[in-house]
Order: structure tokens, then sequence, then C-alpha cells
């Protein structure tokens, strides 16, 4: 007896794992077309499939994630503050409900990705995990003060967001058999943090990398070569990213990663080495800039 419903519950679990995503009428396949030109941080994208359970909610420029795990909905990131009825807007659009919404996992803690959030937790009552250094900054919407970027920053703050979870280096969240992991990734900010997972579609199954930004800008007049912590960090979050597992990658802004042309099958979707490859520009934008402090010196 004990065989038999061993057995049946067996092929439950399989037949699960081989459905693929239903189908949602409302997903964009040229989300690319759609935006044309715009690519404004608050400019409407409609939603789009990333892969299996995976959509594109976010903006024409600024990425934001949904993954519809069976036991509820995760949101990465949310836009600028003016962005969160745009984002609740495609998350409807896909006939889901944005109550479902039980975490809004973030990547780092500027206004353009993190402004929205202090709304979406209002709209959906959902809790906000952020990676390991990055809860003072969500909590009080102001930037660290070691950010390069907090003297262009001040007058720019995020709404102030509850912070429900603070994820570990390495560690994990998990909803409905999904598992996201956290990866401290402190090249753009102090607390920037890549995450990744994983997604199926029938026996199909692809890593998604959201990779933060391997960016280093800053105010005028900031120095990395007289903040050698930061330039410290610099180094390890690029390198940190050029390492994690790739499959599809994401980015903060999907002009960082061509993301709207290829969920538009306009060019690879899929690439392992993409990891590699966004980190290796992003360190050699980051290698220049420090030839320009040595030669204004």
């Amino acid at each position: 007896m004990y065989v038999r419903i061993f057995a049946a519950l067996a092929a439950l679990a399989l037949l699960g794992a081989t459905t693929p995503a239903p189908e949602r009428p409302a997903a964009s396949k040229d989300i690319a077309a759609a935006c044309g030109i715009h690519d404004g941080w608050s400019d409407p994208a409609p939603p789009a499939q990333i892969f299996g359970n995976t959509w594109y909610v976010g903006t024409c420029g600024i990425t934001v994630v949904l993954v519809d795990t069976g036991a509820g909905l995760v949101l990465f990131d949310g836009g600028p503050q003016d962005a969160a009825p745009l984002v609740l807007a495609n998350i409807r659009a896909l006939g889901l409900d944005p109550k479902q919404v039980k975490w809004i996992l973030a990547t780092h803690e500027h206004f353009d990705h993190g402004g929205a959030i202090a709304a979406l937790q209002k709209a959906t009552g959902a809790k906000l995990a952020v990676g390991p250094f990055a809860a003072q900054a969500y909590r009080t919407g102001r930037p660290f003060p070691d950010d390069p970027q907090a003297e262009s920053l001040k007058d720019k703050p995020m709404p102030p967001a509850r912070v429900d979870r603070v994820i570990s280096d390495r560690s994990s969240l998990s909803l409905g058999g999904e598992r996201f992991t956290a990866l401290a990734t402190p090249a753009h900010t102090p607390g920037s943090t890549s995450w990744y997972w994983t997604s199926c579609e029938g026996k199909i199954c692809q890593t998604i990398s959201l990779a933060d930004s391997v960016n280093a800008i800053s105010a005028d007049g900031y120095r990395f070569m007289d903040h050698l912590d930061r330039h410290t960090n610099v180094i390890v979050g690029i390198g940190r990213i050029a390492r994690m597992p790739c499959g599809i990658l994401l980015t903060p802004h999907p002009g960082q990663s061509n993301l709207l042309e290829r969920l538009s099958s306009r060019a690879q979707l899929v690439d392992p080495s993409a990891c590699r490859t966004y980190a290796d520009a992003g360190m050699e934008r980051y290698k220049k800039r420090l030839e320009h402090e040595d030669a204004d010196k």
C-alpha cells in the first residue's frame, strides 16, 4: 500500500515538474518594439515572459521581475516611486493578483530601483528581503554615506520601506519549492545584491541570474583610489558576478544586457557565459575610470 502511495506521489511530482507555464495572453512577444525608443525609468512597458514561471513586469528602463512559485509570487525590485502602479498593472495583466506577492527581493539601494518598494508593500502586503549589507538604506530611504553616489543622491531619497528579513551572503529564501539565492556583489553600491534561481519549461530548466550593476560610478569629485575599501569592494563585486551561476542574464536596467531585445527573440536569450561577459565589460570600464583618476591627479 505504501509503495503505491509513494509511486502516486512521485508521479504527481513529476507531472508538476514537467507542466509548462500557463499562457498569459497579455504578455508581449515583442517588448522591444513596444518600448521602441523609450527607455525612461517610468516609461510603461507591457509584461513579457522571461522563461517558465519568470516574467518581466518592469518599465522600459528599469527591470522588475515576477516569479510565480505556485505558492505565491516573488517580486524583484520595484522601480522608481512612480512606477508602482505600472508594476501592479502588469501583474494584473498577466492574470495574477498582486495580493499574492509574498516577498519583494531587492538588488541595490537606490531610488530608481527601490523607490516603489514601500508603495508595493502597502498594495500587496508583501514582506521585503534584502541582502546582507543593505537593510539600513532601505529602512531610512537614504544611501550609505560611503556610497560613491551619496552626494548626488542626497536630494533623491526613496520612501523608507519595512525590511522583514536580511538574507546573509549565499543564503536563500524559499517559497513553493523555489529557492532564491542572494550573492553580495558590492561593485555598484555597498549593499548591492545579485540573485539567482531556477525556472523550468517542461523538462528544460534554466538558471535565471539577476546580476546587479557592475558600473562603478560616483558623484563629481569622488576618487575611488582615495577610498581603498570601496575600491576593493568594486573588484570583489565584479569578480563575484563573473563567477555566479548563469543561464539567462537579467540586469537592473534592461539596456545593460540587451534584455528587451533578447526577450523579443532578436538576440540570444540563454548564454552561460553572459555573466562573465557582463562582468568583464564592467571591469574594463572601471580600469578606464582609474586611469582617468590617475591622469587627473
